[in-house]
């Protein structure tokens, strides 16, 4: 079969990879001139990392990866403990993949790396998308129509593609900011950061872990609303920059560790946090939607990228020996398969910033009793249970 996935990013990489290792013809279509190295970190828990072993992609990413051995909770005020969870061998041995640390542009090489440079059409701008009982095609800005058996839209957070399969549908503010930097380990290595780090505080949150190999420490600190402004609202953007010092204003106060690296990290970007209200469901006949497009979320339990990969994993599950005549079936498995998970996932991920963010006083105290006392009893954080999760062995109809 032939399919024309529309988007180049992790998802729509990953897409055209598991389509073609279903041994399907597959033609990947993206609006920029090239790949570029943009963003910054990305977390990737072993639901994710084990699909990339099925695509023999692994290795290859975890050379580029930090691998953490813990991740620890802490205090804003302080800097003092709450909880700790273990990560590194422990986890690995225990799903039987890694947890790694990632700068997005190596993950994006490593995918980009495993596709063909013929099936890549860049500076491809895609206007329509339409099809009938026979066929889907794609119309670029040119006049050129692409037919294909299949459409796979997995052009981002902002999807146009979105909006031609269900209507008028735009992304929605989430009411956080955050400002995000990359600062050499060197830069650093005098403050004793653990591996990986969260940081809670009222109305805010601070992240930071290592990534590309260690070398780099990835910083990401959250605001919400109540500091949110309107350009946050209209700027989903991985290149606005923040005031000079803006960010240590909002986080003034903080523990000294927190704005050490926030001083050195100097002039940071700042964007809006964007999501995508639920759907009922991501396909219409020979199109459907893949991961952000289908189900943006915010980025508070690391797994966007994870939901992605693991859509385009149980596509191309779905797939596997269809004809031209029985894709419209299989893409309804295929969403009955992922829409459940990556809808609640949208949710706990909601969820646990108001946890993050919650004000000083008995909420906050009993959140950090909550946290300690599951940390006394399990190995792991409470959203690993999904780390075991196999979607290449739940094959629901």
């Amino acid at each position: 079969m032939r399919a024309v996935v529309v988007g180049a990013g992790i998802g729509g990489l990953a897409a055209t990879l598991s389509l073609r290792r279903a041994g399907h013809e597959v033609t990947l279509v993206e609006q920029a001139a090239r790949f570029t190295e943009i963003g910054a970190g990305i977390q990737l828990a072993p639901n994710a990392t084990r699909l990339l072993r099925r695509l023999d992609l692994l290795d290859a990413v975890a050379a580029q990866a930090a691998h953490p051995s813990h991740m620890s909770f802490r205090t804003w005020s302080d800097g003092a403990e709450i909880c700790r969870y273990a990560l590194g061998r422990t986890a690995e041995d225990a799903f039987g993949a890694p947890y790694l640390l990632l700068h997005r542009a190596d993950l994006h090489q490593a995918l980009a790396g495993a596709v063909p440079p013929s099936s890549v059409r860049l500076n491809t701008v895609v206007v329509g998308i339409d099809q009938d009982d026979e066929s889907a095609s794609v119309t670029t800005a040119n006049g050129e129509r692409l037919r294909a058996d299949l459409v796979v839209a997995a052009d981002g957070i902002r999807s146009a593609a979105r909006q031609w399969l269900f209507g008028a549908d735009a992304a929605v503010f989430s009411g956080t900011a955050a400002y995000r930097a990359l600062l050499p380990a060197d830069e650093v290595a005098d403050l004793d950061l653990p591996d990986l780090g969260i940081w809670l505080g009222p109305g805010r949150h601070f992240v930071h872990y290592w990534v590309r190999r260690g070398e780099l420490l990835n910083v990401v600190a959250v605001v919400t609303a109540a500091t949110a402004t309107a350009t946050d609202e209209a700027t989903e953007s991985w290149t606005a920059r923040a005031e000079p010092g803006e960010q240590l204003r909002e986080f003034d106060g903080w523990d000294s560790r927190v704005l050490d690296v926030l001083e050195r990290a100097g002039q940071m970007l700042r964007y809006g946090i964007h999501t995508r209200v639920p759907l009922a469901r991501w396909n219409i006949g020979r199109v459907t939607l893949l991961g952000d497009s289908a189900h943006a979320m915010v980025p508070f339990q690391a797994q966007g990228a994870a939901q992605a990969i693991m859509d385009a994993a149980v596509l191309g599950d779905t797939l596997t020996g269809a004809t031209p005549a029985e894709v419209p079936d299989a893409l309804d498995r295929y969403v009955r398969r992922r829409l459940a998970t990556a809808t609640t996932m949208q949710a706990d991920s909601a969820r646990t910033g108001d946890d993050f963010h919650l004000p000083d006083g008995p909420e906050a105290q009993e959140r950090n009793a909550r946290m300690s006392a599951y940390a006394t009893e399990h190995v792991f954080l409470p959203q690993a249970t999904g780390w075991a999760v196999d979607v290449l062995e739940d094959r629901s109809p």
